[in-house]
């Protein structure tokens, strides 16, 4: 697996959708490649900032999150509101 296909494969892994043989391969992947455990912890980060955010309505970002990250996720919500 490449780290290209680690990232189409990315949502499909997290969501528990991926065949046992494509699992295993992805994970083999993970194994080997410290760039791709590195974007799936970033991933998994950015969406759970994302879900604070929702449940926490209008209350203030923590100043620890990049203001990169916080308007990629409103421009996300933007999007799927349209």
């Amino acid at each position: 697996m490449t780290c290209r296909e680690f990232v189409e494969f990315l949502m499909a892994y997290l969501d528990g959708e991926l065949p046992e043989a494509q699992r295993r391969v992805f994970e083999t992947h993970m194994e080997v490649c410290a760039a791709c455990v590195n974007y799936l912890a970033s991933y998994e980060a950015t969406v759970e900032a994302g879900r604070r955010l929702a449940q926490e309505g209008g209350n203030p970002v923590p100043e620890d999150v990049p203001e990169e990250l916080v308007e990629a996720i409103l421009a996300a919500r933007r999007r799927d509101q349209d």
